[in-house]
């Protein structure tokens, strides 16, 4: 009598997804960001939120933050990421440096991005309409020149935020679709 060896499938453990949408500040991160979860169900998560209060002010002061004062808020931003169950989440995180990009593809999700683009003109202007946020205006050129543009991350997906936000977001969900 020949055994037959066991061939049923195993269920294969799904890693949890995590849609980083980047760019420089004023590209609309948060708003892209939040609808793309609700769309989804996903947790939204501000990265602003996890910066401290005197990297804020001086970034509303025209101070760029260095690498270095960074880094204090990326080890914030992942050890929330990771406490507790990896969830299907949607961040909304400027993402200028390859280096901090890759810091989130090693916490366990499987990652996508979605870099937000347009030209500094319509990103000016974009921000000379908006109140209450702390990042001014004045820091936008700095925000274009730390931006290390995304080539050979095949995670990546760019698109161009002078179409229509629903456009957008639907082009965001189809490219998680895909993940």
């Amino acid at each position: 009598m020949q055994l037959i060896p066991d061939v049923s499938i195993k269920s294969k453990k799904v890693k949890p997804k995590l849609v980083i949408v980047m760019g420089v500040s004023g590209c609309g991160k948060s708003t892209v960001g939040e609808q793309l979860a609700e769309v989804l169900g996903y947790e939204f998560i501000e990265a602003d939120d996890f910066h401290l209060i005197a990297a804020k002010q001086q970034m509303a002061n025209g101070i760029p933050l260095t690498d270095t004062m960074r880094d204090p808020w990326l080890r914030r931003l992942t050890q929330h990421l990771c406490q507790g169950t990896l969830v299907d989440s949607v961040l909304a995180y400027s993402g200028l440096r390859r280096r901090h990009r890759q810091l989130f593809r090693e916490l366990g999700f499987t990652t996508l991005f979605i870099h937000l683009t347009t030209d500094l003109d319509t990103i000016s202007q974009r921000m000379s309409l908006r109140a209450g946020h702390f990042m001014p205006e004045s820091m936008l050129a700095s925000q274009f020149s730390s931006m290390q543009l995304p080539e050979s991350e095949a995670d990546i997906i760019s698109l161009d935020v002078s179409a229509d936000l629903q456009h957008i977001i639907d082009m965001a969900h189809a490219a998680v679709a895909l993940m």
